[in-house]
């Protein structure tokens, strides 16, 4: 994403709290780099004196400017947004891009984005640049505001739904974002698996919504193949049908889960599912899935978190049973980004 636009914005809508934003760019692993912006400002700042405090960087790879536009452009995506009980931080910022969905937040880590909904099948011309491009792929590679950027920005998989509805938000939410080797984007999520206790004491992550936000906690992390055509297509599993289309998902982590982290899960959790690249040299990924928290349950306390009874059968235990979800199901893809 654009981060000065975003910091402007965000500087000048938050009026009670001192906010400070920091992100970090640079590309993947070819080791190419964009400029680091660093920003540290009091709520009480007006606009004006926000804006000022930006400085042009001249080799940012998006065009630098001073006030959010409204873009004309008619959305090709097929969902409508709906206004009622929108926050006015998310306003704002959809008056930059109204494909900006939420924030993503994980404590330790460098995961402290806005998330975009990708906009679906693109055609030439449409207000998205004059190349065609396929669903999933748009913001791998363009920031916050269109703009090309080799790290992308962190999005949701373009068939999810997360308005203010909650009866209608998708069972299970995938977001996307690059492995940076500089930790940013979802280049920091290595560190459950690469840091001996790092679950323990960041088991939450938190994920607004323009409407509302919501906490999950992690009940399990793997590494699984990205090929098109393998069984456990994970990024075509946004709805779950029946209780066995969720059990049959949830059972897939705990049978390659790296650690049993004794959470609960039952059908009907609201899930998140966040991806990125494992390895290029089978195109392998790293999942992290949660589920929202229930009633009673506390973000930050994992002593309020429900936990698996010691009578329900442990992870060696479950029996995976074979794919219930129907063949060629509505909208599946055979691609999952890179």
């Amino acid at each position: 994403m654009n981060p000065i636009k975003v910091i402007s914005v965000l500087s000048a809508f938050v009026a009670v709290a001192s906010i400070s934003v920091s992100i970090l760019m640079m590309s993947e692993k070819e080791g190419n780099t964009v400029p680091v912006v660093t920003m540290s400002q009091e709520a009480t700042e007006t606009e004006t004196e926000a804006i000022t405090k930006v400085t042009s960087l001249s080799t940012t790879t998006a065009t630098v400017v001073t006030e959010p536009t409204v873009t004309t452009t008619l959305p090709v995506y097929d969902y409508i947004p709906n206004n009622k009980g929108m926050t006015d931080f998310s306003k704002l910022l959809r008056k930059q891009n109204k494909d900006f969905m939420g924030w993503l937040r994980i404590n330790n880590t460098m995961v402290n984005y806005p998330v975009m909904k990708d906009p679906g099948e693109i055609q030439a011309d449409t207000g998205y640049g004059a190349e065609y491009c396929p669903p999933n792929e748009f913001y791998l590679h363009h920031d916050f505001d269109k703009n090309y950027l080799f790290e992308g920005t962190l999005y949701m998989d373009y068939r999810d739904v997360f308005g203010n509805d909650e009866k209608t938000q998708s069972d299970n939410i995938v977001i996307y974002g690059h492995n940076m080797l500089n930790d940013s984007m979802f280049g920091s999520l290595d560190h459950y698996y690469q840091i001996d206790g790092f679950y323990h004491s960041n088991q939450f992550i938190e994920l607004s919504s323009n409407y509302k936000d919501y906490n999950y906690v992690i009940f399990g992390y793997i590494i699984t193949s990205g090929d098109a055509g393998v069984e456990f297509d994970y990024w075509n599993r946004e709805e779950f049908k029946k209780k066995e289309d969720f059990d049959w998902y949830v059972g897939k982590i705990r049978e390659k889960q790296m650690l049993d982290t004794g959470v609960d899960v039952k059908y009907g959790d609201k899930l998140l599912t966040l991806s990125t690249c494992y390895s290029d040299a089978d195109n392998s990924r790293f999942i992290i899935v949660a589920r929202r928290l229930r009633d009673g349950e506390v973000a930050g306390d994992f002593s309020t978190i429900q936990k698996i009874k010691p009578e329900e059968p442990t992870t060696e235990e479950v029996q995976i049973e074979e794919n219930p979800f129907e063949e060629n199901h509505e909208n599946e893809i055979q691609d999952i980004p890179t």
